[in-house]
């Protein structure tokens, strides 16, 4: 297996953003990872990057799906198996987001029971009966949208605390 590649962000981007805010703090990171996969997950790119880098990933992806359409969104939009078959409750769990890992684990676990119909190709008709067929993520998402701000922060927290597990800060 091929190494990780070695993620660079400039010491000067990292503070522009960082002034900007949380949001913008981890977009920087996850802007450039999401350059150095070519912006595509697949067997050929998974391993350009480390743990700690696709977990980081992986709550981008999280946070954008679920706040704008729910877990039916972020399944159908191929991202149920890069969530939930990987450890990425877990991993959330360390960077300091309790909450949000155990919703991550019940959210699994509807999603491990219906697996095959939450993730075949439908028609947009039959996409969006999904959201009543599914209303078992209703409170997922509730909780979610409440404690996504603090999640955030906790997240953005653990990555500056751990900077050297999600790129290598260069001088430019």
């Amino acid at each position: 297996m091929k190494e990780n590649a070695i993620v660079q962000i400039s010491d000067a981007a990292l503070k522009q953003a960082a002034s900007e805010g949380i949001d913008a703090f981890l977009k920087v990171f996850t802007d450039k990872y999401l350059d150095v996969i070519h912006g595509k997950l697949d067997a050929e790119t998974m391993h350009l990057l480390n743990g700690y880098q696709h977990s980081l990933l992986g709550y981008h992806f999280f946070r954008q799906e679920v706040m704008e359409g729910g877990f039916v969104q972020l399944i159908q939009n191929g991202y149920g198996p890069y969530i939930f078959e990987n450890p990425f409750a877990k991993a959330m769990r360390m960077f300091g987001a309790g909450e949000l890992s155990k919703l991550v684990y019940k959210a699994k676990e509807i999603y491990d029971e219906h697996k095959a119909d939450l993730t075949r190709e439908c028609t947009d008709d039959e996409f969006m009966a999904r959201y009543e067929q599914y209303e078992a993520f209703d409170d997922l998402e509730g909780a979610y949208i409440e404690m996504e701000e603090e999640v955030t922060e906790q997240i953005a927290t653990y990555v500056d605390e751990h900077i050297e597990e999600f790129a290598l800060i260069v001088n430019s």
